[in-house]
């Protein structure tokens, strides 16, 4: 996917396709955004294409359409940006607000991951593995993110939630996300000295 002239406005990258969820506030004061959180996600599960992620994270999804859709009823929740299975790139919540993507959290000693972190959320099943361009993009957008905050962690959901949540799962490559980063061991939960988490 090409990216053309990266810049930040407001938090809003121009790389992506910009559509605003309503479901965000603000971030506690001085709270440091230090973390990338990675999710999956793929509504319903294992359907990839549709346009129900979205309106997910835009409150619009037609929860009598699929019998799964019945336990979203009512829920608000967003994420920073989606990553479709094209490598295409779509940001709901400025990265300077705090988006509802961790729930009930804890990571480097703090509660409440939402408050200093940025969602990233894959198009995919927890367990299985992601596309090529999806990498692509997620390289490309991690770059950008450490570049302009103060990045010092990546983790995924399955690490901010143990046991609560289970994405984006043993199918995600971390080892790859690492050597396309090029960042140091401490910046991962679990890609240090080639291991994979077990």
């Amino acid at each position: 996917m090409g990216f053309g002239d990266m810049r930040w406005q407001d938090g809003w990258f121009s790389g992506a396709t910009r559509l605003a969820s309503p479901n965000f506030n603000a971030r506690p004061q001085n709270a440091p955004i230090d973390l990338l959180v990675i999710h999956s996600i793929s509504l319903p599960p294992g359907v990839y294409g549709g346009p129900e992620i979205q309106a997910l994270f835009t409150n619009q999804l037609d929860c009598d359409a699929h019998a799964y859709f019945a336990r979203l009823r009512d829920m608000q929740v967003s994420s920073h940006f989606l990553i479709r299975r094209d490598g295409e790139l779509v940001q709901f919540v400025s990265c300077d607000k705090r988006a509802w993507h961790a729930g009930v959290s804890h990571y480097r000693g703090r509660d409440n991951c939402n408050d200093d972190s940025i969602g990233i959320e894959l198009e995919g099943l927890e367990g299985e593995t992601f596309e090529n361009a999806q990498y692509a993009t997620l390289s490309v957008l991690c770059t950008q993110l450490v570049n302009k905050y103060p990045i010092a962690h990546i983790a995924g959901h399955e690490d901010i939630a143990p046991g609560r949540k289970f994405d984006p799962g043993m199918g995600f490559d971390w080892d790859l996300l690492k050597g396309k980063l090029e960042l140091s061991d401490t910046f991962f939960p679990h890609a240090r000295s080639g291991e994979k988490k077990a």
